[in-house]
């Protein structure tokens, strides 16, 4: 099965390389089928290493990928100055040929690059990331604040993400605006939209110019992976590097 991949919808300049998977394209079994890219989530290693290879193969990728021990939360890394598993939710790259990488099942994945192609960044931002600063020590390390381009890759979606009035509670207390982002569900839940809670963060930044969004990691179970969803599941991967 040939994979299939998602090419970010964003005037990027053309030495910016960026794409995401989706689950389809790869040899692992139920209930991580097919192409799981996560080493954490209890699937085989062998299955997970060839699903790679595969992603690898077919990319023509300059390099292995740096995989993150992501750990839900702010530190962003300098992909060319760590080692495999480093403990970050963000990396970025300066140098041709360093492939940033993160890995989601319904959390956000968010790449970034400079108007002139010098620079690329790949965040990893759940709920906990977005509300302590994943994204703004992300804008940070790239430096380039109003430069950037930002492009929101899938999540789960605002009509499936349910969170407790503490979560709401947590970003209201940042951000007045944030109230914006919520919608009220059943039993004093509410329904929480990853994708303008990150456009209000990155707006905060002083990057306006983001694109993407509009998936919905939860209710296409065919094409992506959904801890909400499922439990037990595999991982996507979102890769942006810089082509010499």
């Amino acid at each position: 099965m040939n994979l299939e991949l998602i090419l970010p919808d964003w005037p990027a300049p053309a030495r910016v390389r960026a794409l995401t998977t989706t689950r389809q394209g790869g040899v692992s079994l139920p209930p991580y089928e097919s192409l799981n890219l996560g080493d954490h989530v209890g699937d085989a290693p062998e299955a997970v290493a060839e699903n790679r290879q595969r992603l690898r193969a077919a990319l023509g990728l300059p390099a292995e990928p740096r995989w993150l021990n992501q750990v839900h939360g702010i530190r962003c890394c300098d992909a060319s100055a760590i080692t495999q598993g480093a403990a970050a939710d963000a990396q970025y790259a300066q140098r041709p040929g360093v492939v940033c990488a993160v890995l989601t099942a319904d959390c956000l994945p968010l790449l970034l690059c400079d108007a002139v192609g010098t620079r690329v960044a790949a965040v990893h931002a759940g709920w906990r990331g977005l509300l302590e600063g994943v994204i703004e020590n992300s804008v940070e390390a790239m430096g380039l604040g109003g430069e950037l381009l930002a492009w929101l890759g899938p999540a789960i979606g605002p009509d499936a993400f349910e969170v407790g009035a503490e979560v709401r509670d947590l970003f209201i207390g940042h951000d007045p605006h944030a109230a914006a982002a919520f919608a009220p569900s059943a039993g004093g839940k509410w329904l929480a939209d990853l994708y303008r809670l990150a456009r209000q963060r990155l707006a905060a930044c002083g990057v306006h110019r983001v694109y993407g969004g509009g998936y919905c990691t939860f209710s296409e179970p065919h094409r992506f992976y959904s801890y909400r969803r499922d439990g037990q599941t595999g991982r996507i991967a979102s890769l942006i590097w810089l082509e010499n």
